[in-house]
């Protein structure tokens, strides 16, 4: 997975992949709720070449981290950014193999889940946010409705509503709020994608993180 995200981020330029959005209206609103209730650290989960850290990099938060499994995809939002990038922690990891990347505030993830096919990974990422995600706090996800797309980048995905993606998290969240949207890609491809935000569970302990 690592060959081939660094693979469509060198023969393609950033602002022309499918998931490409000048400005992330739905995922700065749902952050941004977030932080309106106290929140101060966000951890940007596929982050990559997203142009979301560009706009929370200017928040008032304690830590801002970006992860994604590809470094080249990172090196392409740190040199964007300039000499704000220093303000960023930039981790290169698999969501589905890291052990560790911190405790936060908000988890977003705009697009990571869905790619999650093999039940495993699914379950390595949730027991991953769940011990990422302070009691109390929020995870944002992202993924196409079941009206989305099948494949992505030649990969293929796993389509969710609001209460398939509800069920997949697990007992450790619970649903607070969810929204369809539909992206346009920049060729002008519609996608439809349900947000959701759930709340981590302050009363749920999460099983021991095994790897």
């Amino acid at each position: 997975m690592q060959e081939h995200w660094a693979n469509v981020y060198a023969t393609r330029p950033a602002d022309e992949v499918s998931w490409f959005e000048p400005t992330p209206k739905m995922s700065l609103a749902a952050v941004d709720a977030a932080l309106d209730q106290g929140a101060s650290s966000v951890v940007d989960v596929g982050g990559g070449a997203s142009r979301l850290v560009d706009h929370l990099v200017n928040r008032d938060l304690t830590r801002l981290v970006v992860v994604d499994i590809s470094g080249r995809a990172l090196g392409i939002a740190r040199n964007r950014l300039g000499d704000d990038a220093g303000r960023v922690e930039w981790i290169e990891a698999d969501v589905t193999t890291a052990a560790d990347i911190g405790q936060f505030d908000v988890w977003h993830d705009r697009a990571v889940f869905h790619f999650l096919t093999d039940p495993d990974d699914r379950a390595r990422y949730v027991a991953l946010c769940e011990q990422t995600v302070s009691p109390g706090g929020v995870a944002i996800v992202a993924t196409f409705a079941p009206d989305g797309p099948e494949t992505c980048s030649g990969l293929p995905v796993i389509r969710y509503d609001a209460h398939k993606l509800t069920a997949a998290c697990g007992e450790g969240f619970e649903l607070i709020r969810s929204e369809r949207f539909v992206h346009t890609t920049p060729s002008g491809v519609h996608q439809p994608f349900v947000y959701a935000s759930f709340r981590r569970l302050a009363g749920y302990r999460a099983p021991v993180l095994v790897r």
